[in-house]
């Protein structure tokens, strides 16, 4: 693998002003394709378009990356389409890392409508000749994002300087170029690397993954012991990683706690520290999550407070906890008053997803999972949405490549969104709540034992796609277009036999109310999550009859 870095993503997200910066951070040489087609052929780009067409410049384009590809310690900075060929796809994962550079729609917009004259303007122009460029923007975005979603890192270049996004360039080498296999190609299976305050930590999903644990867990962390965290369901699969560990040197030693929602509580979590005081667990050895969320979320806390924190990998063996509960280092226990009143964010040292894990699982509980994945493509990624609606059988059926890759890019929306905002302070993770005002409070209503969580979101989303609806923000078709992929995946679209007032009642209690109003997530369109604050009381009412049985 020749160290090169490859910088994809729109016109407009900054590949050129970053691209410079991270060749003179790293003390490599800067190339833009663009600038070098100009320079071979003696045109500008712009009027290879008008002359000759799209086709030609494509052409030109990747005889081009094929050149500069022979050459090595090279920052790259590639056109807006180049993604679009399979073929150069190929030759950048082969000679270096793909970082993609993103932005919103609004951001890139704004950026082009600058001064003229500017690179970008120059390049993009040919592709926005249209008489409104904001929605030609959206649409050749939008056609474009299955391919950037194929790189190795993600970028979002909104907030950032140009120093700040090429030193996040700089990491992203220095870590990917640490995490190569023996083919010198980045882990297929890594689906996101998130990178937080307390540091960055990867994030795998893939076939038959469960076997690697111990010799991840030696490369990466090297405890003297660890202790498994499971519930009497999944034993089994916590037993084989048990086994990898002790395979990989790590003595270990399994605690199986009762399973559902009512054994996450400080109960469960006392006994769980007496456990750890009796095995004289130390704050160097290593707490391993083998479960769903609610051992996730128990033993997690555990880890976060036991000797005032010991490191953690949280291996999710259900849907939900692999696209929600495992990623992100919230973890918590339930109080009778609400839903994870009590706990502390605890960062992983990774995540591990084994996708061939859920087919044990129960038909109900792997339904219920399929509501957060498609939860992420609601709120952030149209194009993603498109793939669980073309690949409904598959993707249901556990097809191992097609449903480890919908997963695999599902995971990586939430850990982008983890990364942008760990505690939940800038506005941007509560996007990931979408439908969840209504599902947490149909839980606490019904006792947390009629409704899966998944099932309860997949209601919360109808709401939330009502409402959304109701305030002008999305349109008949796309509420349709939500009924019709939750329903597919065979999720419920209402409640039965719940009093509407108790729910409505018991959303005051969420952790997302402040200042005494509830902070809706609703839709402007999909793929386009807002937080909103001024959802009149009567819509709720409204939509909260609507999902009556």
């Amino acid at each position: 693998m020749g160290p090169n870095i490859y910088l994809t993503g729109f016109s407009g997200t900054g590949k050129t002003t970053i691209g410079r910066q991270a060749a003179e951070m790293l003390g490599w040489t800067f190339v833009d394709t663009d600038d070098e087609i100009v320079a071979s052929t003696g045109r500008a780009i712009e009027d290879i378009f008008r002359d000759d067409g799209e086709v030609l410049f494509r052409r030109l384009e990747q005889e081009t990356l094929v050149t500069v590809s022979g050459r090595t310690n090279q920052v790259i900075s590639t056109g807006g389409g180049i993604v679009l060929e399979e073929r150069n796809r190929r030759v950048m994962d082969q000679t270096g890392i793909i970082v993609c550079l993103e932005a919103r729609v609004d951001t890139i917009y704004r950026r082009l409508s600058g001064p003229t004259g500017t690179h970008d303007q120059q390049v993009v122009r040919p592709l926005l000749n249209d008489p409104d460029p904001l929605r030609r923007i959206i649409i050749l975005k939008a056609e474009r994002q299955p391919m950037y979603s194929q790189a190795h890192w993600t970028l979002h270049t909104d907030e950032l300087s140009t120093v700040e996004a090429a030193s996040e360039v700089v990491r992203a080498w220095k870590y990917l170029s640490r995490n190569l296999d023996t083919n010198h190609a980045i882990d297929e299976n890594l689906a996101a690397t998130v990178r937080t305050s307390s540091g960055e930590y990867p994030v795998w999903v893939g076939w038959g993954l469960a076997d690697t644990v111990g010799e991840r867990v030696k490369t990466m962390v090297d405890p003297g012991a660890a202790y498994v965290i499971t519930d009497e369901q999944v034993h089994r699969h916590a037993r084989k990683v048990q086994m990898s560990m002790e395979a990989a040197g790590i003595p270990s030693h399994i605690f199986v706690m009762e399973s559902g929602e009512k054994h996450k509580n400080l109960d469960t979590l006392s006994h769980i520290y007496t456990w750890l005081a009796e095995r004289k667990a130390e704050r160097g050895h290593l707490i391993v999550t083998v479960g769903g969320g609610v051992v996730g979320d128990v033993a997690g806390y555990a880890a976060a407070t036991y000797l005032r924190g010991m490191p953690v990998v949280q291996i999710p063996t259900t849907l939900v906890s692999m696209m929600d509960a495992a990623i992100g280092g919230k973890t918590a226990v339930d109080l009778p008053q609400g839903k994870n009143l009590v706990g502390a964010f605890k960062q992983p040292e990774f995540v591990l997803a084994d996708v061939q894990t859920l087919s044990t699982l129960p038909e109900r509980a792997l339904t219920s999972g399929w509501a957060e994945a498609i939860k992420h493509a609601l709120i952030l990624d149209e194009a993603l949405l498109r793939v669980f609606e073309e690949n409904v059988d598959a993707i249901k059926a556990l097809e191992p490549e097609t449903a480890s890759e919908a997963l695999r890019r599902s995971v990586g929306i939430k850990a982008d969104v983890v990364s942008r905002d760990e505690k939940e302070t800038l506005g941007v993770r509560a996007l990931l709540n979408y439908g969840h005002t209504t599902a947490h409070a149909i839980e606490a209503v019904t006792g947390y034992e009629r409704y899966l969580h998944g099932e309860a979101v997949a209601i919360g989303m109808m709401a939330a796609a009502y409402i959304s609806n109701w305030m002008g923000m999305l349109t008949d078709a796309e509420v349709e277009r939500q009924r019709t992929v939750l329903d597919a995946y065979g999720l419920p679209l209402r409640y039965e036999n719940v009093n509407a007032d108790a729910i409505k009642a018991a959303m005051t209690m969420d952790k997302k109310t402040v200042g005494g109003k509830i902070r809706w997530v609703l839709l402007n369109g999909i793929g386009n999550a807002v937080t909103r604050s001024d959802v009149p009381s009567n819509l709720v009412d409204k939509a909260l009859r609507e999902l009556a049985q």
